[in-house]
C-alpha cells in the first residue's frame, strides 16, 4: 500500500545559502503577485483569468527582457520551480475561492497580494531532490545541512516535493514523499473492525493516520507526522 508522508525539520546553511533560500522566497513571493494581477487585469476585460501554464509562459519572456524594459533577468538566479509552484498554488487558491462562492460560504476567501511586511514566506522545490543522512541537495541550492541527521528517509521512499520556509527565525523543510505501508490487521480483516468502519484518526507516538472505509476495502490512507497538525496540514483522501 503507497501513502505519503510528510516530514518536518530544521535546516542549518551557511549565509551565503541563507542568501539563495532568501531570494527564492521572493522569486515565489513576486511570480504570485504577478500572476495575481494579471488574473485580475485578465478577467475585467474578457471575463476570463489565464491558468497557470500560460502565465508560466510571460514569465518567461520576461526573463529574457532587461531591467529596463520592464523584464526580470534576476529570476535566472533562482530554481524555476519556486516561481511555477507558486503559480500552481495560486490556481489552487483561485479554485478554491470559486467553489466556496458555489457553496454559498460566507468567507469566500479571495487570493491576497503577499508582502515581505507580513514575514519572508515559503517557496516549494520539485525535481532532483536528494536527500542523505545530514544533509539535502537542492538544485540551485547545493547541498544544505540538516540539524537532525537521520531523520529523513533515504531508502525506499519517492520525494514528490519540499517546501521550504521561514518559521520561529529558522529555515525549516517540509518534505513529502511516497513510500510503501505494510497493511494493518484490521485493514486485512473481510469484517473490518470498529475503528475502520467509519472515517477514524489512529494516533501513534509519531504518526497520524487518517482512513476512511468502504464496504470491505480502505479507499485511501494518508500518513502525515503529528507536527503537520501544527502547520494547519488536512490530509486529503482521494
Amino acid at each position: 500500500m503507497k501513502i505519503l508522508r510528510a516530514y518536518k525539520t530544521e535546516l542549518d546553511p551557511n549565509n551565503e545559502q541563507k542568501t539563495a533560500l532568501l531570494r527564492h522566497a521572493g522569486a515565489a513571493r513576486w511570480a504570485f503577485n504577478f500572476g495575481l494581477r494579471r488574473k485580475m487585469e485578465s478577467y475585467k476585460v474578457t471575463g476570463k483569468s489565464p491558468a497557470a501554464i500560460d502565465l508560466h509562459r510571460e514569465l518567461n519572456v520576461l526573463k529574457k527582457k532587461s531591467i529596463e524594459d520592464g523584464g526580470v533577468p534576476w529570476m535566472y538566479e533562482v530554481s524555476k520551480c519556486a516561481p511555477q509552484e507558486a503559480l500552481r498554488n495560486l490556481d489552487r487558491a483561485y479554485a478554491n475561492f470559486f467553489r466556496r462562492c458555489k457553496q454559498g460560504a460566507k468567507r469566500k476567501g479571495f487570493p491576497k497580494f503577499k508582502s515581505r511586511k507580513r514575514g519572508i514566506g515559503s517557496f516549494t522545490l520539485t525535481g532532483a531532490i536528494r536527500i542523505a543522512e545530514s544533509l539535502v541537495q537542492l538544485p540551485r541550492l547545493g547541498d544544505l545541512r540538516l540539524k537532525e541527521h537521520g531523520y529523513l528517509p533515504v531508502d525506499g521512499v519517492k520525494i514528490l516535493k519540499a517546501v521550504w520556509m521561514w518559521v520561529s527565525r529558522a529555515w525549516r523543510s517540509l518534505v513529502t514523499v511516497r513510500c510503501l505501508r505494510t497493511p494493518r490487521r484490521c485493514e486485512v480483516r473481510s469484517d473490518g473492525c470498529g475503528c475502520c468502519r467509519k472515517q477514524s484518526v489512529a494516533r501513534r507516538k509519531d504518526l497520524v493516520i487518517v482512513g476512511r472505509r468502504h464496504g470491505s476495502s480502505v479507499s485511501s490512507i494518508i500518513e502525515f507526522p503529528v507536527f503537520a497538525r501544527t502547520l494547519s496540514i488536512k490530509p486529503r483522501l482521494r
